[in-house]
């Protein structure tokens, strides 16, 4: 998504919202990004090491989003 300045969670979490009434769980990411192909996972983790290597301030939404993020990268 061009221009768009949301991290992968808040996208998730916003689609999920549209889809399904609320947010997904960590979890529940997971196991919907083992459905995709090889070549959607592939740049899917380019974009979570991209976000990972960004900067990040230390407001709590930000650390709360930096650990989401983290933990769905492993």
């Amino acid at each position: 998504m061009q221009g768009d300045d949301r991290d992968f969670i808040e996208r998730a979490n916003s689609a999920a919202e549209k889809l399904h009434g609320g947010p997904m769980t960590t979890g529940e990411i997971a196991n919907s990004f083992a459905l995709l192909g090889l070549q959607k996972r592939t740049e899917a983790l380019e974009k979570f090491d991209a976000e990972l290597r960004g900067e990040i301030d230390s407001s709590p939404h930000a650390l709360r989003q930096r650990i989401q993020l983290m933990t769905l990268r492993k």
